[in-house]
């Protein structure tokens, strides 16, 4: 029976968890050594409904050479964990691109686009795990599985300073890393479930040994990035940075609904980030898309180019591309046109 795969519907376009593909193939192929235990679509040996709820996945690789396989730029429905134990690895969010070095922590929020290789995997021990905590936007409330059991207030430390945070890597502490050692050897010994009190026991422990760590670190928080605000920034930015986001068919409603918030709300946002409406902006986006296809691809078909931008004709298309541009987008395209002034405000 095929799993199934859960989905963010963000933007209009749903984002599928990433279901590991590379790790399931590579260790068909016996190419790295790779324990994981799972709910769900995650491959590893799989937990009971009632067991661990929450714990999507948590295992480790030990692979010996460098790989020709690595996960490329992904999402995850929970906050993920990944600590290096031995090796090198490189590790990019948005906004960062790291080399992992033996003992370094990564924290990836839920929804957070980051890959693993670049693009292949050097011969390295990296253990991870998987936690839903029950969101899909940055500005909703994270619920932690019940089986956690650090104090109310401990929760809420811990919370407030994952979610509040973007710095994605820390060098862990020697009692971290020997968490992470015991979990791996749990999992590994783990037959048919008997060993799932003890991975639960060292899962607390670990995020135990987290907050106290994130204590001694001093971190710094910015609110900002757990507000509505923030949610409809990532929103915009993701707009701006995917073609096929622009292709769809938006009104101001349905941007609104895929940032959880109503109408007003997300207006006042948008105004505030960008100084245009939504549906100008929208049309900003476009606008840069096509004159970049436009320039790039001298011969294609310009009503195509227009559909292709999210344009419902190529008339229309036309007028705005020209009140933007001062020539029209058959002209752009043959002259090379680059004058890309700013559309002007309603």
């Amino acid at each position: 029976m095929s799993k199934t795969i859960p989905i963010y519907t963000a933007h209009d376009e749903k984002y599928r968890a990433d279901a590991c593909r590379p790790l399931t193939e590579a260790a068909a192929a016996n190419t790295a050594h790779i324990e994981v235990i799972s709910h769900g679509h995650y491959p590893g040996k799989p937990l009971g409904a009632e067991v661990l709820p929450g714990l999507k996945m948590a295992g480790f690789w030990d692979v010996r050479s460098d790989q020709n396989w690595g996960l490329p730029w992904h999402r995850n429905e929970g906050v993920e964990l990944t600590f290096l134990e031995t090796g090198t690895l490189e590790f990019s969010t948005e906004g960062y691109e790291l080399v992992l070095k033996s003992n370094d922590l990564t924290v990836i929020r839920p929804w957070q686009r980051h890959r693993v290789g670049n693009p292949t995997i050097k011969a390295s021990r990296l253990h991870w795990l998987l936690i839903d905590v029950g969101v899909r936007r940055p500005h909703q409330t994270w619920k932690w599985p019940s089986w956690l059991s650090l104090s109310p207030s401990d929760l809420e430390e811990l919370t407030k300073m994952l979610r509040q945070n973007e710095q994605p890597s820390w060098k862990a502490t020697p009692e971290i890393r020997r968490c992470f050692q015991l979990i791996a050897q749990a999992i590994e010994s783990d037959s048919n479930g008997n060993c799932v009190s003890r991975i639960g026991l060292r899962l607390n422990e670990l995020f135990l040994l987290l907050l106290e760590m994130l204590r001694q670190k001093g971190i710094r928080l910015d609110e900002s990035l757990t507000t509505s605000c923030r949610t409809v920034e990532l929103f915009l930015k993701d707009l701006r940075s995917n073609p096929e986001h622009l292709a769809l068919s938006w009104t101001v409603e349905k941007m609104a609904n895929s940032c959880g918030l109503g109408i007003t709300q997300f207006i006042h946002h948008v105004k505030c980030l960008a100084n245009m409406t939504p549906m100008h902006y929208l049309v900003h986006c476009r606008l840069e898309l096509s004159a970049n296809l436009l320039r790039t691809r001298p011969a294609g078909c310009i009503t195509e180019t227009a559909l292709e931008c999210g344009f419902s004709t190529g008339q229309y298309f036309a007028t705005v591309f020209t009140r933007r541009y001062g020539i029209s987008p058959r002209e752009y395209r043959n002259n090379g046109f680059t004058n890309d002034r700013l559309l002007p405000s309603r």
